[in-house]
């Protein structure tokens, strides 16, 4: 026999259970909801039947939703006795009040009016992921739905988040709510939001430290064959290289080759800025990133700072060859080309927005394949006969 205290304590478990509270909130499955309290044995009727006496009165005074009674004979009994067997609860506001604990009924109330404030698309996030936005104020987390509405990849047109023109936001909400915003917008976008960071994804100037990978593909250059270094710092310090090799994804780095005079800088993204720094210019220069329409992207980011670089595994030639091995570009950037792209890139920038699956990703080019660019590009071989 389940008393009404223990079935009190198993809801409001079931209430810490984000499936439970998604389908029961938000899919409206599961009601009524039916809790079996068990019935006495025969032997707790003959034996403990004050204890039997006290489990009804109990039940007797549950007053949220349905208690289920019925008369059950019993050989210790001389007639039927009526016994609670099933405790029916037939909304989520009935499954709140039968917890009764103070701080769910609070959750919930919160939930309620967040759910009632905010955009559709966004309800199930903020039901199953409470840690976003618990300790934030109900004001600020219905502006940032608001904003995660307005926001779009690259708009922000290469300012500071803090500077953004947009109404009702002040220039800390992006730091203050940044894990928050970034889900919302990953429910928006098909995780991109994270895929690319923040700042990345919208286009904005990152002020933060930006933390590159630097590999020393020829094994003598550096004091270490890998170290991480601050892009600010990267921009003021020389590479005692004669080639350096801008790679867009960290993960790439077991497909490079061991070359001489080289060093690869991993895992920029957007980040590219630091590209801008003077001693660059006196260096053979290649970027290298993903066939899509955000890596074309990245590649005219970095063109833009260094004009003479060049681009490694990134034509159209090489998509038409592994095209087995496309995928989804979930959201693709802008419907434009960049001016910074050449003619050739520009057309196969706007064949990839035309693909069904428009993104051929580093990852799935073959070893030998990459080590015969960038050993050709590294050597001056690129651009033989």
């Amino acid at each position: 026999m389940r008393s009404p205290t223990d079935l009190a304590e198993k809801l409001a478990r079931q209430w810490q259970q984000a499936d439970l509270r998604e389908r029961r909130l938000l899919d409206g499955e599961g009601w009524p909801l039916a809790l079996p309290i068990g019935k006495p044995t025969g032997r707790q009727m003959a034996e403990s039947l004050p204890e039997v006496r006290r489990h009804v009165a109990r039940w007797r005074e549950v007053k949220v939703g349905e208690v289920v009674w019925e008369a059950i004979r019993f050989r210790a009994t001389a007639e039927a006795v009526a016994l609670p067997l099933t405790w029916r609860l037939h909304s989520p506001s009935e499954w709140i009040a039968a917890t009764g604990d103070t701080t769910i009924k609070q959750e919930y109330q919160r939930l309620e009016r967040l759910v009632a404030g905010s955009d559709e698309c966004f309800h199930r996030l903020l039901l199953r992921r409470r840690h976003l936005h618990a300790d934030k104020p109900e004001g600020e987390v219905l502006r940032a739905t608001t904003l995660a509405l307005q926001l779009s990849p690259g708009c922000a047109g290469g300012l500071p988040l803090r500077t953004l023109p947009l109404a009702g936001i002040d220039s800390k909400f992006f730091e203050r709510h940044r894990s928050l915003l970034t889900a919302l917008l990953d429910t928006r976008f098909d995780d991109a939001a994270s895929e690319l960071g923040l700042e990345g994804f919208l286009g904005a100037l990152d002020e933060r430290d930006h933390w590159l990978l630097l590999a020393d593909l020829d094994g003598s250059l550096l004091p270490f064959r890998q170290l991480r270094l601050r892009d600010k710092e990267l921009a003021e310090t020389p590479l005692p290289a004669a080639n350096i090799l801008v790679v867009e994804n960290e993960q790439s780095l077991h497909q490079l080759p061991q070359t001489p005079q080289t060093i690869a800088i991993l895992g920029a993204g957007l980040n590219l800025a630091w590209l801008a720094a003077p001693w660059l210019g006196a260096h053979r220069l290649a970027y290298w990133g993903d066939i899509d329409s955000w890596g074309l992207s990245m590649l005219a980011r970095a063109r833009h700072h260094q004009p003479h670089l060049t681009a490694l595994l990134m034509g159209e030639d090489l998509f038409e060859c592994y095209k087995a091995s496309t995928v989804t570009e979930p959201h693709p950037a802008d419907a434009t080309p960049p001016h910074q792209l050449n003619e050739d890139e520009r057309r196969l920038y706007r064949r990839l927005l035309t693909e069904a699956r428009g993104r051929l990703e580093q990852e799935f080019i073959p070893l030998e394949r990459v080590a015969e660019a960038v050993t050709a590009w590294a050597t001056g071989a690129e651009h033989a006969p």
